[in-house]
């Protein structure tokens, strides 16, 4: 396999387009057509992972985490994101980042979490906000419709996760007067036509606007084709999970769960430990922005990591008990399933995957 077919098995499990907005998911150093002989996993590119890399010859390295955040002007050596950056390419080592868009897939970073805490009955909630997206109206007539809507989705229009091809279309009737000069494919010129035409809407990424449009465009029979272009939030995946355990707890009970599953290192509680819990969400990561959701979703506990002291407060305040393991225990979890997901797609992968410390484990 080549590093582009890998991406795309990934993508097949945890589509890119359900990243958050500000999320820089996908390929982010290299040539998408080499080979991916070596592949290695890891939950964050740091100095320990780049010199198993280096030693190994590594081809691509998936990482949860992405190297590089922000946006850089330089790629530089030194001990740093951009530094670790120039030691993978001169390795001739390509990274690709699979994050929030494999936190909110089906299996993945979110349900791995939930499962590690045994809940049944999960559901997601806590929409993610998405990258920008657009919607694509058209009109065109009842025959020609098929070859408008094959051409746009052609071009990387209506795709929605593993789906391909999606469009909504509803009947009407369209009216036009035809200048002089005009020649319309149905109607008469210089009178005022009412003729059937099928409205064909169709979500589109809004990188591929351009593309989508010129396809349209090419295949449509009208000289001038009527087409819309607004701005659209949907398909939004689900941040978190609720659930509830199998059988009748208490908040200390859950903390005993969660020391178990994660770890007890750092565990911090707010909530009384007497408390029966009946429903308890979970968030992988930094979740406190999703304390709202988890208590508009019925929570009685929300499970995650970075909620600051005064956050805590507010829970409390909400009627929501909180338990933060810590960053990066919320997301082990779900590291062990991209592990597996990788391995599964390659037939055998480098585990690469480490704890906060840096330190490697296999």
């Amino acid at each position: 396999m080549n590093v582009a077919e890998v991406l795309t098995r990934l993508g097949q499990a945890a589509p890119w387009e359900k990243a958050a907005g500000w999320d820089p998911v996908g390929l982010q150093l290299g040539d998408p057509s080499t080979s991916a002989g070596t592949v290695a996993v890891c939950h964050e590119v740091t100095e320990w992972v780049v010199a198993k890399v280096e030693e190994l010859g590594v081809d691509l390295l998936v990482t949860y985490h992405p190297l590089l955040f922000r946006p850089t002007a330089r790629i530089v050596a030194g001990r740093s994101p951009t530094g670790r950056a120039y030691r993978l390419i001169r390795a001739g080592t390509s990274v690709a980042t699979a994050h929030t868009n494999f936190d909110v897939a089906p299996g993945g970073a979110a349900d791995a979490l939930a499962d590690s805490l045994g809940l049944i009955d999960t559901v997601g909630f806590g929409p993610m906000d998405p990258g920008e997206s657009i919607k694509v109206v058209t009109f065109a007539p009842p025959s020609f419709a098929d070859q408008v809507a094959d051409a746009m989705a052609a071009a990387g229009g209506g795709t929605i996760g593993n789906y391909s091809n999606c469009s909504f279309r509803s009947e009407g009737i369209g009216t036009f007067f035809a200048g002089d000069g005009a020649t319309p494919v149905t109607g008469t010129a210089e009178t005022l036509n009412r003729e059937p035409e099928v409205r064909i809407e169709m979500t589109v990424a809004a990188a591929r606007r351009d593309a989508v449009l010129g396809a349209l465009v090419a295949a449509h029979p009208y000289e001038e084709p009527a087409f819309d272009v607004y701005r659209a939030m949907g398909n939004l995946g689900m941040a978190g999970r609720v659930g509830h355990p199998p059988e009748p707890i208490g908040l200390q009970g859950l903390v005993d769960r969660v020391s178990a599953a994660l770890g007890e290192s750092g565990l911090r509680v707010s909530g009384d430990p007497g408390r029966s819990v009946g429903r308890v969400a979970v968030v992988p990561g930094s979740g406190s922005s999703y304390m709202g959701a988890a208590a508009g979703a019925g929570a009685d506990v929300l499970v995650t990591g970075d909620i600051a002291h005064h956050r805590m407060l507010d829970a409390a305040d909400a009627g929501l008990s909180v338990l933060d393991p810590g960053h990066l225990a919320t997301e082990r979890p779900g590291i062990r399933r991209l592990y597996a997901l990788v391995a599964g797609i390659v037939r055998g992968a480098v585990d690469l995957t480490h704890n906060a410390a840096g330190e490697g484990s296999t």
